[in-house]
């Protein structure tokens, strides 16, 4: 009866006929009151998992998320559904954070989205006891919990304490699609699971072909590739802005249609272009990683890297948005010498000297003019740009120690805060009624303003430029256009959506010289973004290693066959030779670690992607062949 309820709440509101992959599994132990834990994938259909049974059960489902433009599209497609959905982020004002808590406390709405800083105020957490009813807690992106994690965000580990709050006991489902064992296993610590309960789908994406090229030209390898697959849509991930305007440039002059995509662009802008290429208008997408979260077209052809990301997990990540569809796709990583050469300075671009996160703060007071003692809980726009020229230092590195200065407490820095759209009336009531427009999308948009908010002649009103769209029946582009000709017009003051940096100060100012950063903030995240860099360096050197297999293994999964189709393994059937075996690639995998000459604890050893036995026998022959030799708790190379 209970597995019916599930599928027909599927059905009616997403229309699908059967669950997939590990969703009924999840469904059923959140819905029993089960703490659990889902590891899926890119692509393996997560928001299911936590929306239907949110569906069947009594109460408020509180969805605890960072991606702000991820929590308005699934607001704006639960709305769509006849469900009743709100969401607060950092982004918006007190009194429209309030209207949204209050909305949930008296309304019968299904879904609150929440950004993890919203937690720690004094006034969600007013407003959440008085909520009558929290069915359950979905934390997406849950690695970001574990200091292991790769996007770990202190903010997260507010989650657990408000679980005191609520009127009744409600389940936590923590959803991640990258966590390594050890962090799966931290994940449900910090969230105090009362059992370990974990439901993982294998990393195996068995229609992706992975393939990591050496070029001496990458822009024309890019070009030699999308000819070579002329299908489908194309995502290419660079790590500067202006390249991926010079990349595009350069793709359009070849004959490809392209465009760019960055956190610099405007949000109309960055809406256009995404919109453009989702309706298939633009085949490539060229874009920072600020482009792909919850992004779910299905004819993606190509995921191309125009060079490494930090980690796996973010390889794997941007990889996985290749072949939603399940339709033959690929992942293909560019690299030539000089990329090789960049990952140890990456380490102190992330990882600045503490002296310089020191200045960073004092020059940031300066900056904001903030005296010793003051300013705790105030939030004042910053602009990096600005702010780096005025102090002469390098952004990359500076937003690197803001980073640092927030996890370690004495900031809250949001680099990309969103302001929604503003509307105030500026003509008397009279004068508007009998204003009649020449355009008549002015009038359906002015008298949708007029339906659906309050206090437009008093303030400037926060608006929804998608909402109005959908009253209106018109693209949220035509909408945001005819208010930019209202407000030319002087019939309405027009405040467009902008995306602005924000730093609030959660203490008083202290003197430069007591800014002391944690280990667990800085030097064992150090040491364990070096470990990460590691990984991806093997992914990238190793030519007798199954691409898949790597993945796989890195992330924990046992008795993983090799996949046949990467470079690796077509090179390795072309030249006739076996695949290697686990105790080889162990050993490999030691010996890179290696490469260095440094001594390499051995504790650390466990975080390998093989059973402890087969790391044992690895040590031990490497041992046994002098190879290696053990010192102190640590291992090093034999001269």
């Amino acid at each position: 009866m209970e597995q019916n309820k599930y599928l027909s709440i599927l059905k009616q509101y997403w229309g699908y006929p059967s669950f997939r992959g590990i969703q009924e599994e999840i469904i059923h132990d959140i819905a029993s009151g089960h703490d659990t834990l889902g590891l899926m994938p890119t692509g393996g259909g997560k928001s299911i998992c936590f929306q239907v049974p949110a569906l069947a059960m009594p109460g408020l489902c509180l969805v605890i998320t960072p991606l702000i433009a991820l929590m308005k599209d699934q607001v704006q497609q639960l709305r769509q559904r006849g469900i009743k959905a709100e969401a607060i982020h950092s982004g918006m004002a007190h009194e429209d954070i309030v209207r949204v808590l209050d909305n949930c406390i008296l309304g019968d709405y299904k879904f609150l989205y929440v950004s993890p800083e919203r937690l720690g105020t004094s006034l969600f957490r007013a407003k959440l006891i008085r909520i009558p009813r929290i069915s359950m807690i979905t934390v997406d992106e849950a690695h970001c919990i574990s200091q292991w994690g790769y996007d770990f965000r202190p903010s997260y580990l507010h989650i657990a304490d408000i679980r005191q709050l609520l009127r009744t006991p409600a389940p936590i489902l923590a959803l991640t699609a990258t966590a390594t064992p050890e962090v799966v296993a931290d994940i449900q610590k910090q969230l105090r699971f009362a059992q370990q309960n974990v439901h993982s789908m294998s990393f195996e994406r068995k229609n992706l072909i992975y393939v990591v090229r050496h070029t001496e030209s990458k822009i024309q390898e890019i070009i030699h590739i999308l000819d070579n697959v002329p299908q489908g849509s194309a995502i290419i991930y660079i790590r500067s802005r202006q390249l991926t305007r010079d990349i595009a440039k350069e793709l359009i002059e070849n004959g490809i249609s392209a465009t760019n995509y960055h956190a610099g662009l405007s949000h109309a802008e960055r809406n256009a272009r995404q919109a453009d290429w989702t309706n298939n208008k633009i085949r490539v997408m060229v874009a920072t990683n600020a482009f792909g979260m919850g992004i779910d077209k299905p004819n993606v052809r190509l995921v191309i890297h125009y060079a490494a990301p930090d980690t796996l997990e973010a390889y794997f990540q941007e990889a996985g948005r290749a072949g939603r569809d399940g339709q033959t796709s690929y992942a293909i990583l560019l690299y030539d010498k000089s990329d090789l050469a960049v990952f140890p300075r990456r380490v102190s671009l992330n990882y600045p000297p503490i002296d310089f996160i020191r200045n960073v703060y004092e020059s940031l007071c300066y900056y904001l003019e903030v005296g010793i003692g003051e300013s705790e809980g105030r939030t004042y726009l910053f602009s990096l740009e600005e702010f780096c020229q005025r102090f002469r230092v390098f952004g990359a590195t500076a937003n690197n120690a803001l980073i640092l200065l927030n996890n370690a407490g004495y900031i809250e820095y949001t680099p990309e805060n969103e302001f929604t759209s503003r509307v105030q009336v500026l003509l008397h009531k009279e004068e508007l009624y009998s204003l009649r427009s020449s355009d008549p999308l002015a009038d359906i948009v002015l008298t949708a303003l007029l339906r659906n908010y309050t206090g437009l002649f008093a303030e400037a009103v926060p608006i929804e430029e998608a909402y109005l769209a959908q009253q209106t029946g018109h693209t949220p582009t035509e909408v945001y256009l005819t208010l930019k000709q209202l407000a030319h017009q002087q019939v309405i003051r027009f405040i467009p959506h902008r995306s602005t940096p924000t730093i609030t100060f959660t203490q008083p100012r202290v003197e430069t010289e007591r800014i002391e950063l944690p280990a667990s903030v800085y030097l064992d995240r150090r040491e364990d973004y070096i470990r990460r860099s590691q990984h991806i360096l093997q992914y990238i050197q190793s030519t007798n290693q199954c691409r898949s297999r790597m993945l796989r293994e890195y992330f924990g999964e046992e008795d993983v066959q090799d996949c046949g189709q990467c470079d690796v393994c077509l090179q390795r059937h072309k030249e006739g030779k076996s695949p290697t075996p686990p105790l080889q690639r162990a050993k490999d995998a030691i010996l890179h670690l290696l490469t260095d000459g440094e001594p390499y604890p051995i504790s650390q050893l466990n975080a390998l992607p093989f059973s402890a036995e087969t790391i044992y026998a690895a040590l031990h022959e490497l041992a046994d062949e002098s190879i290696v030799f053990f010192h102190d708790d640590t291992l090093q190379i034999k001269p």
